[in-house]
């Protein structure tokens, strides 16, 4: 038998956001590791095609849960259909650049529902309901913004990624001694539908801020979740993962 830790063999990862962009990244990459994948997003249309899209790297026992993490009722029925799961990597996330003086109370409450609120109660509901077996890890992406970098018009989105550190570091103090590990992503930019309103001319600017010259695939942080999903991470607990390309050394 060929000796591979970061085998996800046999095991149950719940992802959200897992549409598209990291989450659907992450999918495909833990499915090809031996995982069987469970999917959820608000985009009922995009989860369809992400999970036709798991075929191609095998496995036929794959789900997807169409949901929106903001709603109670529906986060609460995510919960109730779930199995006893292995992994968790709660992914789904929004931005918005807006300078400090033009923040707006609805648009400080939209994103901060999406990126801190929603994750924080459906992990204390998972966690509650015992979804998540002993041995289990969970992880959050979070980003380098806010808490490496802080960068002009970037302050709620910067924010909620820094409590989503807090929150995770806090989990894994609480749940380690029951078997249970939580640690984080911290990307710098990636090539997602998140940068789409970035122009090419602001693309290459940001980009020099980078030693390897270019952002982030969604399968480079993939597989860093997917380490962190694996049984080769057994001893990493509370930690944020730093994936960045080097931004962060200037």
């Amino acid at each position: 038998m060929v000796f591979n830790p970061y085998s996800l063999e046999g095991k149950s990862v719940l992802i959200t956001g897992g549409a598209g962009g990291i989450g659907s990244e992450v999918a495909r990459v833990c499915a090809r590791l031996g995982a069987r994948i469970i999917l959820t997003d608000i985009r009922e249309d995009a989860l369809k095609v992400a999970l036709s899209s798991l075929k191609e790297v095998g496995g036929s026992n794959h789900i997807a849960i169409h949901a929106d993490l903001t709603n109670a009722e529906e986060l609460n029925n995510l919960v109730e259909q779930l199995p006893e799961i292995n992994g968790f990597v709660c992914n789904a996330g929004v931005m918005k650049l807006v300078l400090t003086q033009f923040i707006t109370e609805d648009e400080l409450s939209r994103i901060q529902k999406i990126n801190l609120n929603a994750p924080i109660l459906l992990t204390r509901a998972m966690l509650k309901k015992k979804k998540i077996k002993k041995g289990g890890s969970i992880v959050f992406t979070a980003s380098a913004a806010g808490i490496y970098r802080v960068s002009a018009g970037n302050a709620i989105y910067a924010t909620t990624k820094c409590g989503i550190d807090a929150f995770m570091r806090t989990v894994a103090l609480e749940y380690g001694p029951k078997g249970i590990r939580c640690n984080s992503v911290n990307p710098g930019m990636v090539e997602t539908a998140l940068i789409s309103g970035f122009t090419e001319e602001q693309k290459q600017k940001e980009m020099q801020n980078y030693p390897l010259r270019r952002f982030a695939k969604p399968e480079d942080i993939a597989l860093g979740i997917a380490y962190l999903l694996s049984d080769a991470s057994s001893f990493v607990t509370g930690t944020a993962l730093k994936i960045d390309g080097g931004m962060t050394l200037s």
